[in-house]
């Protein structure tokens, strides 16, 4: 397997048979010059994991691709004219060969007072990648690449190093970096305190790199 990392929660999964691009948002870049894509999957509805104006760029660039998404970006795909399939927790899907698990089912909390929105996760293969969106959601099996939220409004970087240490992979890649002006003490304490047999990766943006 191979990833490549756009930048924040974006990010593209390829395996032997399938590409994969998940939370193409606002605070991402470059996504719109991926081409044979097999599938777009969304998390949530949030922009900075859905960029409605850019995804009609690489939705015409990408005609046969899929377009997964949770409840709530469903509604605001289906206003801006989207065909999409819209996937919930215990959903299994399979692309181009892939086996895709719908996992999770809402966005960690922000604050009480603000409302908490559907987000759904995906476990790809039955655990070589896990891409959670914007939850704490512990899969009930051993995940091989783990792309690991590092910053955001909901998340401090010790609930992140308990998330890893829950999770507990081969590899952690960072994502979701976007609102951090400097990575470094966020991933050096995340790369000191990860679990013993886990590998925290950051990967260099734009770049298909093995796994």
């Amino acid at each position: 397997m191979e990833l490549k990392h756009l930048g924040h929660a974006c990010v593209l999964v390829q395996t032997a048979t399938t590409r994969l691009l998940f939370d193409p948002g606002t605070l991402a870049g470059g996504f719109e010059t991926e081409r044979e894509l097999d599938a777009i999957l969304i998390t949530h509805q949030h922009a900075d994991h859905l960029d409605l104006a850019r995804l009609p760029a690489l939705r015409a660039a990408n005609p046969r691709a899929a377009l997964f998404a949770d409840p709530g970006s469903a509604v605001a795909l289906a206003k801006a004219g989207y065909e999409v399939v819209v996937v919930e927790p215990g959903q299994r899907l399979e692309v181009g060969g892939t086996a895709i698990e719908v996992v999770g089912g809402t966005h960690a909390t922000v604050h009480p007072d603000l409302p908490t929105v559907p987000n759904g996760g995906f476990v790809i293969d039955g655990g070589a990648f896990y891409h959670p969106g914007d939850s704490y959601w512990v899969p009930d099996r051993e995940i091989d690449v783990f792309a690991v939220p590092t910053s955001g409004p909901w998340l401090k970087v010790g609930e992140a190093i308990d998330f890893l240490r829950q999770v507990a992979p081969r590899i952690a890649v960072p994502i979701h970096e976007a609102a951090l002006a400097d990575t470094h003490t966020h991933y050096s304490m995340l790369t000191a305190l990860a679990p013993a047999d886990s590998r925290f990766q950051p990967l260099p943006r734009g770049e298909l790199v093995a796994v």
